[in-house]
């Protein structure tokens, strides 16, 4: 069975950093391009970050550039969103997601409705 599982979101300080982690499982992590998405209430979901298979690259929404990293451990089948600098207007549920895409690159962009397989999300929450 298919599942993504995230973890460590929570409430932050505004500057202060998370680091989620998106533990898959049934199926090989370093065969998919992973992806980093988030929904506000109210707003559509977005995405914040996606990378690729070994070397293919990674994209970053204009909003979170410079402040969060993604990577993945492909030995631990586990994705990361290292983020930094945190501001009130990251606060959503984070979800990440992953799809079988051999010849993705840069140029696809990180867009939900390409993505198959999702987690439950993890709520970030930064507030003073």
């Amino acid at each position: 069975q298919l599942r993504l599982v995230e973890s460590g979101g929570g409430l932050v300080q505004p500057g202060g950093s998370l680091r989620l982690s998106c533990a898959v499982s049934g199926f090989t992590l370093k065969e998919h391009v992973i992806g980093w998405f988030r929904q506000a209430p109210g707003k559509e979901r977005e995405g914040v970050s996606c990378l690729g298979t070994s070397g293919s690259g990674a994209v970053f929404a204009d909003s979170v550039k410079g402040r969060f990293t993604i990577s993945r451990d492909d030995a631990k089948n586990t994705a990361y969103l290292l983020m930094n600098s945190l501001k009130p207007e990251d606060t959503a549920v984070y979800y990440c997601a992953a799809i079988l895409w051999p010849t993705w690159t840069v140029n696809a962009g990180c867009v939900p409705r390409d993505y198959a397989y999702w987690g439950q999300g993890t709520q970030v929450t930064v507030s003073s």
